[in-house]
């Protein structure tokens, strides 16, 4: 496969990574922002603890995934992103912290301060990461002031306080609000009676939220936000170098894919049509349909935002000639190539494996259940 190709393939794998990361590790966090509102006593959290506690370790694979990937694809956008967002990189790990020790430990002890304290860790762990990653890529979508010297070594100026801009935090809302959506259908399908009645309702209302800020970031984008265009003539086949190039800011730039790519209008459209679905079908309590219309909306979500950007993976509003896009942020054609290697075999390992284990622990996980088995469970 010729380097250009790789090139491209390797933005749509990051891509779909990064959509399995929000489908996967989603319905679990969605879990916990839902956790302290959906289960009234101790007996209903636990059993919305147990429809994902023996499968949330094995989900963390997409976002461990994702991220190798992006550090062995993408070199330079792992360095000057994991430098210009590590503060916020470092919140969601810290967030993140609260999930396996919540898992494991909060039935350990049957004082309700406890329970109810890691309750609210749990809430944490699942609402903030999805927060700040749709931060990140609002700040994307504004451009992060870094700029590259000659020897391309970065140089960031911003500060976390500066990430957290409002169309930024609209952007994170819409984050928030997704994986929320996706995890009230997955609990809608894993749980019954009063439970799976207040889980239908969170559906219904994160559903229609999610359309609303999702729209109105979308009118943000094409209206109030300068895009980037590549001005001089790049050879994609070339060897990357992220100054042979010359950029341009320019207003409504973020909507040229979708005048020059008729396809590209698509994928927003896929998004707000599998968000009105979810509705659709959760006033149907058809959860297995709503489950996979919110996860379509996932990918419509995520594809809006790298269609629009595209090339472009991380735009420099300092330097708009050091922003980084998909053919000159990449490495060797050699590493890209063993690494499709490598995908095409363990990525359907990993999906294979995931479906078996779904399947062999899938059922409906009530609080007779729970009572019943209280020893043995979360």
């Amino acid at each position: 496969m010729d380097y250009e190709t790789l090139k491209l393939v390797w933005w749509l794998l990051v891509g779909v990574l990064l959509v399995g990361f929000a489908i996967m590790d989603g319905h679990d966090m969605g879990m916990g922002v839902l956790l302290p509102f959906v289960g009234r006593n101790d007996l209903e959290r636990r059993a919305i603890i147990n429809t994902v506690a023996p499968h949330w370790d094995g989900n963390q694979v997409w976002f461990i995934t994702a991220g190798g990937a992006i550090f062995a694809a993408w070199p330079l956008v792992y360095a000057t992103a994991f430098s210009g967002f590590y503060w916020a990189m470092m919140a969601a790990l810290w967030a993140l912290f609260f999930r396996p020790v919540g898992f494991d430990y909060r039935s350990k002890i049957k004082h309700p301060m406890w329970r109810s304290t890691w309750d609210w860790g749990l809430f944490i762990g699942g609402a903030v990461p999805p927060v700040i990653f749709g931060v990140a890529f609002g700040n994307l979508l504004l451009g992060v002031p870094f700029r590259f010297n000659d020897y391309l070594m970065s140089t960031y100026t911003g500060s976390f306080w500066e990430l957290l801009n409002p169309f930024a935090l609209l952007a994170g809302v819409v984050s928030l609000a997704m994986i929320t959506t996706q995890g009230a259908n997955y609990l809608m399908m894993r749980t019954e009676g009063a439970i799976y009645r207040r889980v239908r309702t969170a559906s219904l209302i994160f559903a229609v939220l999610t359309i609303a800020i999702f729209a109105l970031a979308g009118v943000w984008v094409a209206t109030g936000i300068e895009g980037y265009v590549i001005t001089s003539v790049v050879d994609p086949g070339a060897l990357p170098d992220p100054l042979a190039k010359t950029v341009e800011v320019q207003a409504g730039a973020w909507m040229h894919n979708y005048t020059q790519y008729v396809w590209a209008m698509w994928v927003p459209i896929a998004a707000f049509a599998a968000l009105a679905a979810s509705v659709l079908f959760s006033r149907l309590h058809q959860a297995g349909a709503a489950f996979w219309s919110s996860s379509v909306a996932c990918a419509g979500i995520i594809g809006t935002a790298g269609v629009s950007m595209f090339p472009f993976v991380m735009p420099s509003s300092l330097d708009p000639r050091s922003s980084l896009t998909a053919y000159d942020a990449v490495s060797s054609h050699l590493t890209l190539g063993l690494m499709l290697g490598a995908t095409v075999i363990f990525m359907p390992l990993i999906v294979f494996y995931t479906a078996w284990a779904y399947k062999v622990m899938w059922g409906k996980v009530t609080t007779e259940y729970i009572a019943a088995n209280d020893k043995s469970v979360y």
